[in-house]
């Protein structure tokens, strides 16, 4: 029997990343046994003080103590609202987290739970992710992660994140495989309405270039370039109006802004492209247009890699037309 341990970080964790992995849990350990199998896990919430208030102090969990648990086969890391007072309030539980994984744990975080995993250390050189919209502070606080926010799962060696908000769920459906088997999974998917096999988060990003990184110069260029949809910029002319270098501009403005020059373009240029398609009053070629693309090859294959859909997939999942 596995020995599953879901953490209750103090500062307010996400419940429902609580109680739903522990539902999901329960009931394949029940549909396993259920087919004449022993119980494959034993589950434990736990946490570094034996009171924590959730939701504004509307809920109480009174979690076992993490000292009492001495070995664990699977720590599992909730969703919390992230602030640097989250790592300082959970020192005692990072440093049992990380023990744990040195004593042969597997790790599971949940949407912004990666910031506590990442500050274990345990996530420098390997790839994780994260909700889409704590990119650009994940990417700043740990440059030695390889942060994939389009994933909605990911795993290495043993450790395992998703992306965010409710996304978890496709997380457990991945646990419940590895540590039941396929029908197992496909009975949980069933039972609590969950899509299989989802791999990508992107259709749910809202781009939000980052501007409180304090380079006058970069900010600058980022305005002319949300003024500047549908024109040929050259990065070349607009460093050269800024005073500086091409290469030192390139350089700042992607440690600023988490994206090169032309990637946050392109970015900028669809999700411009992706409000006007969810309002649906003009087609594809006329959005493709108005954000300042003349090639719909080009058009089609930046929409498809930024949001994992095609346009007119897009259109015809979020338009109030369709």
């Amino acid at each position: 029997m596995k020995h599953v341990t879901i953490v209750v970080p103090q500062g307010n964790a996400n419940l429902s990343s609580i109680t739903g992995t522990y539902e999901i849990l329960t009931g394949a350990n029940a549909y396993w046994q259920r087919q004449g199998n022993r119980p494959k896990l034993a589950i434990t919430v736990a946490g570094a003080v034996p009171e924590v208030k959730l939701d504004a102090g509307f809920i109480t969990v009174h979690p076992t103590l993490i000292g009492t648990v001495k070995k664990t086969d699977l720590v599992i890391i909730p969703s919390a609202p992230f602030s640097l007072k989250l790592i300082g309030e959970n020192k005692e539980l990072i440093h049992w987290i990380k023990a744990q994984y040195l004593n042969g744990a597997e790790i599971a975080s949940m949407c912004t739970g990666a910031f506590l995993l990442a500050a274990t250390g345990l996530l420098d050189g390997k790839t994780c992710s994260t909700h889409w919209s704590a990119e650009n502070r994940f990417k700043q606080m740990f440059p030695k992660i390889n942060l994939q926010p389009d994933k909605l799962v990911t795993a290495e060696h043993g450790i395992y994140t998703n992306g965010g908000a409710y996304s978890f769920l496709h997380l457990v459906l991945f646990l419940v495989e590895i540590y039941f088997d396929r029908s197992t999974a496909i009975y949980c998917s069933k039972v609590f309405q969950i899509d299989m096999d989802r791999t990508s988060q992107s259709p749910f990003f809202i781009f939000q270039g980052q501007k409180n990184h304090g380079d006058e110069v970069v900010n600058k260029a980022q305005i002319y370039i949300e003024q500047n949809l549908r024109e040929r910029i050259s990065f070349e002319a607009l460093a050269a109006e800024l005073a500086i270098s091409r290469r030192n501009f390139d350089r700042r403005f992607t440690k600023a802004t988490g994206n090169t020059p032309v990637e946050y373009w392109q970015r900028v240029k669809i999700e411009v492209a992706k409000s006007a398609l969810e309002k649906g009053r003009k087609s594809v070629y006329e959005v493709m247009t108005e954000v300042g693309y003349s090639d719909d090859k080009a058009f089609r294959d930046v929409f498809k890699k930024l949001t994992g859909v095609s346009p007119l997939d897009y259109r015809a999942r979020y338009s109030k037309a369709f």
